[in-house]
């Protein structure tokens, strides 16, 4: 929407319930990918495996110095510290609007009970706790971009079987929810289709020499041919068309060189156009010196009169 935010505007999206569990299934799994967990700028260099799970032992951590010392432990402690690193004063206007600062993202706790393990790591910067009951797509997945860098408790990771089920079972805690798998056991089509197996079966590819194609239109304007068989005549009427228009151009060509020449273009006169051309002129000579009867009232008529 154009111009300033309006209350009117459609702020939120009706997602169908299956299609939002779909969506954590996936963000799941890509925790799960180290290179996407990577790429998402997350610091795992030094983690030994992803995913990574610890012992029940971490949910009754209860100070924010243990939790330091865990993920020192575990090598998660340099995402940790790039994300207190990257704050920093947000630009623009919404300072001003209850968010003056700016994070990234660090590693999400997640837990299957909490006995104090959400007060040691809630301090820390760009670490979130989450309740596996309770797992969001925005914390899975921030931004749109999956591959969080999750830890996982051993309670917490085992439950995850009874919440989205498996391939072979629905789940226990979604009404009705099974896990999208692909239909496909392999995925790599061209070596499917490839395969001695397919290609043994398949009908031998068809040859274009046998395919009529449907007569091509052409324009009569533009194509003699086609023309020649709306109209016969259209031919020999080209042909006195290039006729007269040589016989024009010559014409102009000797007219041409004739003003080069300093020659008169106009067409020759015989002898008896030009006699009487003569006999006219001299006649306009002779009525002009007339001096005769009613010469002074034909002169006062001419508005000569003095």
């Amino acid at each position: 929407m154009f111009a300033p935010t309006k209350v009117w505007r459609r702020w939120h999206r009706k997602i169908n319930i299956t299609q939002k569990r779909h969506a954590v299934a996936s963000a799941l799994a890509a925790s799960a990918l180290p290179s996407l967990v990577m790429a998402r700028g997350h610091k795992i260099d030094q983690v030994p495996e992803v995913p990574l799970v610890l012992s029940d032992a971490a949910e009754s951590l209860k100070k924010t110095s243990k939790a330091i010392e865990v993920l020192k432990k575990i090598g998660a402690i340099s995402d940790v510290e790039k994300a207190r690193d990257s704050k920093q004063v947000r630009r623009g206007k919404g300072k001003m609007r209850n968010r003056r600062y700016v994070l990234r993202k660090g590693p999400l706790v997640v837990f299957g009970e909490d006995a104090g393990i959400s007060k040691a790591f809630r301090n820390l910067p760009g670490v979130e706790v989450t309740s596996v009951d309770r797992l969001n797509l925005l914390q899975l997945a921030p931004g749109g971009h999956v591959g969080r860098f999750c830890i996982w408790t051993k309670s917490a990771f085992e439950k995850l079987d009874k919440i989205f089920g498996t391939y072979s079972s629905a789940s226990e805690v979604k009404k009705g929810y099974v896990l999208p798998r692909s239909l496909m056991a392999n995925s790599d089509l061209a070596r499917i289709i490839n395969s001695d197996e397919v290609q043994t079966v398949v009908r031998p590819q068809k040859s274009d020499k046998g395919t009529k194609h449907a007569p091509l239109k052409k324009n009569a304007l533009k194509n003699l041919g086609t023309m020649l068989k709306l109209n016969p005549y259209a031919k020999a009427a080209v042909r006195r068309e290039a006729i007269v228009s040589e016989k024009r151009a010559a014409v102009r060509a000797q007219k041409l060189a004739s003003l080069r020449a300093g020659k008169s273009v106009g067409p020759k006169k015989s002898p008896a156009e030009k006699a009487v051309g003569q006999k006219f002129y001299k006649q306009m000579i002779v009525d002009s010196e007339y001096q005769g009867q009613d010469y002074e009232v034909f002169d006062k008529w001419l508005g000569n009169a003095q």
